[in-house]
């Protein structure tokens, strides 16, 4: 198996043009992405082979809609976290399901966490959990309403 990491893709329009066009239908036929793109079915095939290979694309996915489950409470939950503990909090956080995401990043906030539950009660026991967590030092959250 050929390690994915040892050679950087440098891009060109073809290759950002493929990757927008699959951001929006990761599952369009090659044939499509040719038609769109204006080029042969070949040369799509062969752009899609050498970004896997290369690793700039990871896969194909089926995009879901927002309230595709309206029945779930969605939130995000900004974490600051104490002192050099982010690798054992973010260890910690990984174990809890109902964190769908997480992200670090730079300003107040050290990481940021997604969550989805079912229920209120839900929401206040991931809260708990991850506010319960040594070197987590204080958190901020705000369940997303609706997608605009």
């Amino acid at each position: 198996m050929k390690n994915r990491t040892s050679a950087k893709h440098i891009f060109d329009d073809y290759d950002r043009q493929l990757i927008g066009l699959l951001r929006k239908d990761g599952r369009a036929p090659v044939s499509k992405l040719a038609d769109i793109m204006g080029v042969s079915r070949g040369t799509v095939q062969t752009r899609l082979d050498r970004l896997l290979e290369s690793g700039a694309l990871l896969g194909f996915t089926a995009r879901v809609r927002e309230d595709y489950e309206s029945d779930q409470i969605r939130a995000i939950m900004m974490i600051e976290v104490m002192g050099k503990n982010t690798s054992q909090v973010i260890r910690k956080m990984r174990g809890l399901p109902e964190l769908t995401l997480m992200h670090t990043t730079s300003g107040k906030w050290d990481l940021i966490a997604e969550i989805a539950v079912a229920t209120l009660p839900d929401f206040d026991r991931v809260l708990r959990e991850v506010r319960m967590i040594d070197g987590v030092m204080n958190s901020e959250t705000s369940i997303l309403l609706s997608s605009v």
